[in-house]
């Protein structure tokens, strides 16, 4: 991260580029912090405007593609539920899917988006992916409210571990915080990477337990399926509200929640090694 120096008697501030492989300033991002609100509310302004149902689409998309996985993979599929009512049980995995694909999404291609305001003045570079990926949280709360007037349709109701659900949800966003760390910064460079994103996402749906229990795949190999951070948050989710699901393996939380700190360590020192040269870059 950028370093700054005060000069009080001559009011001149020197920003400095950040040194190879060296972690964020907390402190400038918190010096900054009014100008990480204004960006998210930027993101959902633009999100929907001139759109004729605007928010709504925070409801439609996770819904329509609830009724096609129960009619494909509930009814024809007969794929198991553990008990669950298969609508609950997929919505509930697509709640935080819809929050980490949006956030990785959009995260991913911040740093094209910004480009104008990054060539122009200096702030924080990670405010870009930040930003976009809090933005989400608004489609996220409104998506989440339709799954608790369905739960209650379907007379499900969750049990005291939903006091875990915030944990989980600050997961599925770091999760999502982690990778476009690492694409938002391939993107600068190589921008393929957009047109990969939407591929990307729908194999990582399929790899993730969105339509299929956990328990359903082989138990030597459910090792490298958690290995998916959104998996451990899927298997929790469904943990803390589907009060009639096992809780899940320690282990293998334990293993995506590893794999989540590996990637967001890695892509904050990627991140800040090439952020000093994305203005000339974008």
């Amino acid at each position: 991260m950028s370093q700054v120096e005060y000069h009080p008697k001559r009011e001149v501030t020197v920003i400095r580029p950040a040194r190879s492989w060296e972690l964020p300033d907390l402190r400038e991002m918190w010096a900054y912090r009014d100008l990480l609100y204004i960006l998210s509310l930027r993101d959902i302004q633009i999100r929907y405007k001139q759109s004729a149902i605007g928010i709504m689409w925070a409801v439609l998309q996770p819904v329509m593609t609830m009724v096609v996985f129960t009619l494909l993979f509930g009814r024809l599929a007969k794929m198991p539920s553990d008990g669950i009512p298969y609508p609950v049980f997929t919505f509930v995995a697509l709640v935080p899917w819809q929050l980490f694909q949006r956030a990785l999404t959009q995260g991913s291609m911040s740093m094209v988006t910004l480009n104008s305001m990054m060539s122009k003045v200096y702030f924080p570079r990670l405010f870009a992916p930040l930003s976009s990926i809090l933005s989400g949280l608004v489609d996220f709360l409104v998506a989440f409210a339709v799954l608790l007037g369905l739960m209650v349709w379907y007379g499900v109701y969750p049990g005291p571990q939903i006091v875990f659900l915030p944990l989980l949800v600050l997961l599925a966003l770091v999760s999502a915080f982690a990778v476009s760390l690492w694409l938002s910064t391939l993107n600068v460079s190589y921008r393929d990477v957009g047109y990969a994103l939407p591929f990307l996402a729908q194999i990582w749906m399929l790899v993730t337990p969105v339509v299929y229990p956990v328990a359903v795949v082989p138990s030597e190999w459910r090792w490298l399926v958690m290995l998916n951070p959104m998996a451990g948050v899927i298997e929790g989710f469904r943990w803390s509200l589907l009060n009639r699901t096992s809780p899940p393996d320690l282990l293998l939380v334990g293993i995506s929640a590893l794999a989540m700190i590996m990637l967001l360590a890695g892509g904050l020192l990627y991140f800040n090694r090439g952020q000093m040269t994305y203005a000339d870059r974008v």
